[in-house]
């Protein structure tokens, strides 16, 4: 044992003596990133050590003594995988208290592996019905990955609406999914909320949403399990009452070094860039680049499309992505230059599929070094890099500061188990001060109308219980008590209760200017406009969000385009666009596809229910247009597979060769599926003719997903 190694563990034995195992677990952590680098076996000593620290997956146990193997046996759990697995001792905990059956919100580090606690849930339990609600349908097709490759066997794993129930069951939703399943189930074993901290409109515009589902969901669940990174308290209320809050979860797995670069950057933005050059040249390693908004990433990929070479000549890989990119989405898209110099983009908007393959080649060693990316690399995947890089201390989307709840999300996606043993931090503009977090989840009034006061008769103060029964009384002098409450019931409204009331109050007092909502059935695009923009004048403000919103006519006009998302390349719908004097890039366009096929959507369905009560003789029924919209006028089929990983475009060469009928909108996702599987990879290759060398790269990714065991 050299004397680094020996006056190390000396000095991790002290602390470990005094108490203070956090800062003997860093230090520790650090020893063992000094024998990986230096390919140093684990003598006895350092094994013991991570025993003592709980780190018990590190234990090598060709060299550890039979107490320290003893201990790595003893903490193996079946998590699905063919082999079992050593939990660390949190780990341990945690399930050990779900397994007890307690209701827990925990807070926990992003590199404490909630997963693992998950998955050997599932498999020691053996529930019926699992529900988990992520905040975004990539996270879900991510979650959907690692849950089918270990329980695709024994369980209908589900993952988009109107899919048939089996006895045994793992669904897994954005909020929004899920309540639309709050009548198909009588009892939920577990309901998981992954990140739970959305539920306050502090950190997301959809934490109402959320709140009903949890509201709803909860009320069949048989036990709760909420889970959120960073918070050191909750406040009272009526989402967790019945919860076990387990905050002292602070056990990270890797270190976190960070460099403090902004103390000698000041405000000098070419200095700033420079630094961002060195930083990305010092190491070939991953890197993840926070940049906070569009604007920043603009500025981000600038730097870099100047001062990086173009690697493709050594990455055939990306060379194949790059072209592939060009021939199918746009000649003029800075992310195509980006990737032949190994960086990739995300925000949150870029279809799922494509956001999907990047994160795929980011975990590829000949893919992409690096991302470019606002908040949504931390709530849409669940990556991580050796290097993170905050060019930016803002929020994503405007300018209020960094939060330290945010901050800490963020650098979490530093250092990977097994992988790298240190993150490296390094800070472009100065951090946010340290405080602790206290997650504050209020009762929004958008919801109010939607639940039983009754339900909640304990939970609800008086003020709140007057705005649910005035709103109630409102809505039955509209639309009628026996109606209204049996809309209600049937959980068909999909927005707050300022909108519904706003359409039924519009329809009541102005029944003519709702004439010709058939129209909206017509084939003809040109038939929908005079009622579309009657209905998208309903809600206020732009349709979007900041430098990517759109005033109401000219979103109307992106609508109607889009009607032609099947027959039509993106690139000739951007020109359409652009000639009638629509100006809309391809960021634009990703963003407006996804609000039209959300938020519009969900818009019309209120609509319609609202309007077969409210407008009598009008018996009108616009479903069938409301199901064009929410699947972006896309087939069902291969709108959802995009959220399995397969780009529409490889679907439209599937469906041209004949070799599956993806425009069959009665085939459920899950039938589609297994004739995926029975075809096979190679067969499907092979019969689809032209196909492009870097579509092979993505079937092959997306028979990773879909395969069972």
């Amino acid at each position: 044992m050299n004397n680094h190694i020996f006056e190390t563990c000396s000095k991790i034995n002290d602390l470990l003596t005094d108490s203070k195992e956090k800062e003997a677990r860093e230090q520790l952590i650090k020893l063992l990133d000094y024998h990986e680098t230096n390919q140093i076996e684990y003598t006895s000593i350092v094994n013991h050590l991570i025993r003592e620290t709980g780190l018990y997956p590190y234990i090598h146990t060709d060299t550890a003594n039979w107490a320290d193997k003893f201990v790595c046996e003893a903490f193996k759990v079946n998590t699905g995988d063919k082999e079992e697995k050593t939990l660390h001792r949190e780990q341990s905990l945690l399930l050990k208290k779900l397994i007890e059956g307690k209701n827990i919100a925990v807070s926990a580090p992003t590199s404490f592996g909630k997963s693992f606690v998950i998955d050997a849930f599932i498999s020691l339990k053996n529930p019926n019905n699992v529900v988990i609600i992520v905040p975004t349908i990539a996270l879900a097709d991510e979650t959907r990955r690692r849950i089918n490759r270990k329980f695709s066997s024994k369980y209908k794993i589900i993952t988009t609406s109107d899919v048939e129930i089996s006895d045994k069951n793992i669904f897994i939703f954005p909020q929004e999914r899920a309540i639309s399943y709050v009548n198909k189930f009588d009892s939920i074993d577990i309901l998981i909320i992954d990140e739970f901290y959305k539920a306050s409109s502090k950190y997301d515009d959809r934490a109402p949403i959320l709140l009903k589902a949890i509201l709803k969901l909860g009320k069949k669940a048989k036990q709760k399990y909420y889970l959120a990174p960073n918070i050191s308290e909750i406040s009272s209320n009526i989402f967790t009452e019945d919860m076990k809050f387990e905050y002292k979860l602070d056990f990270n797995t890797v270190y976190l070094s960070r460099h403090n670069l902004y103390q000698e950057i000041g405000k000098d933005e070419i200095l700033k860039g420079n630094k961002l050059l060195e930083i990305l040249n010092s190491k070939h390693t991953k890197s993840l680049i926070y940049a906070a908004s569009y604007p920043q990433i603009e500025k981000v990929s600038n730097v870099l499309n100047e001062n990086l070479p173009i690697i493709t000549d050594r990455r055939p890989l990306l060379k194949d992505f790059s072209e592939w990119l060009t021939n199918n989405y746009d000649t003029n898209w800075k992310l195509t230059n980006l990737i032949k110099r190994g960086i990739g983009i995300h925000n949150g908007q870029l279809h799922r599929s494509l956001s999907q393959i990047q994160i795929k080649l980011f975990e590829d060693t000949e893919g992409i070094d690096s991302i470019i990316s606002t908040s949504s690399i931390i709530e849409g995947v669940n990556t991580s890099a050796e290097n993170i890089i905050i060019w930016r201390n803002k929020r994503s989307g405007g300018n209020a500061k960094l939060d330290v709840f945010t901050y800490k999300n963020i650098i979490g996606r530093g250092g990977r188990m097994f992988k790298h043993f240190i993150g490296q931090i390094y800070l472009l503009e100065p951090p946010p001060d340290e405080t602790n977090v206290q997650l504050e989840i209020d009762f929004p009034d958008t919801i109010l109308g939607d639940i039983d006061e009754n339900d909640f008769c304990e939970k609800l103060n008086e003020e709140q219980k007057t705005k649910i029964i005035d709103y109630k009384q409102e809505m039955f002098a509209i639309v009628g008590e026996e109606a209204f409450k049996r809309i209600l019931k049937d959980n068909v409204l999909q927005n707050n209760t300022d909108i519904v009331k706003r359409i039924a109050q519009d329809m009541k007092n102005n029944p003519d200017g709702w004439n010709g909502l058939s129209y909206l059935n017509s084939d003809n695009p040109d038939n929908w406009e005079q009622l579309l923009k009657k209905i998208t004048y309903l809600t206020p403000g732009e349709w979007g969000d900041g430098v990517y919103s759109i005033q109401h006519n000219k979103f109307v006009v992106f609508v109607q385009c889009i009607a032609y998302n099947w027959t039509k390349s993106i690139s000739e719908m951007l020109n359409e666009l652009d000639e009638n004097e629509n100006d809309i890039n391809i960021e634009q366009f990703f963003k407006l596809e996804r609000i039209a096929s959300f938020k519009l959507s969900a818009l019309l369905n209120d609509v319609n229910v609202l309007q077969k009560e409210i407008l009598s003789n009008n018996h009108i029924d616009i479903s069938p247009f409301i199901y064009k919209v929410s699947h972006a006028f896309l087939p069902k089929l291969v709108y959802e597979l995009e959220e399995y990983g397969l780009p529409r475009m490889v679907s439209k060469k599937i469906q041209n060769a004949g070799i599956i009928d993806l425009e069959n909108f009665n085939t459920p996702i899950h039938e589609v599926i297994s004739q995926f599987n029975q075809i096979g990879l190679e067969n499907i290759e092979q019969r689809i003719p032209n196909l492009h060398s870097f579509e092979s790269y993505i079937l092959d990714y997306f028979y990773d997903g879909i395969k069972t065991e």
